[in-house]
């Protein structure tokens, strides 16, 4: 189990750092040369690998491969509604939430014995 917490808690600081490298020079570098963004977000991409490879190497140990996939894009999902809702300033809308549903019957289905 701790091998599968401490996975958990490096996805999710790797998948905070990939969605500020993914999605934050939308809102912070729009009106500048698009090349600047992706030298930043390439600078904010190699510290989020530095937690992203070390939590695919523990979890492997005791997950499989879908498993792990499924629960990075659980947390990718975690991480971003409140980024889109707090630093975006987006609003929420069903969708999102039949979406999340969708994930976590995704997280059921591959956790299941």
């Amino acid at each position: 189990m701790k091998t599968i917490a401490i996975t958990i808690l490096l996805l999710t600081i790797s998948n905070c750092l990939m969605t500020f490298a993914w999605y934050g020079h939308l809102k912070n570098m729009n009106h500048k040369f698009w090349l600047l963004a992706v030298l930043v977000s390439w600078g904010i991409a190699f510290f989020e690998y530095l937690f992203q490879v070390p939590a695919n190497r523990f979890g492997a140990t005791q997950l499989s491969l879908p498993q792990l996939k499924i629960l990075q894009e659980a947390i990718a999902l975690v991480v971003f509604v409140p980024f889109l809702l707090i630093y975006m300033k987006q609003p929420l809308n069903w969708n999102y939430l039949w979406a999340g549903m969708c994930i976590i019957g995704a997280v059921f289905f591959v956790f299941r014995n």
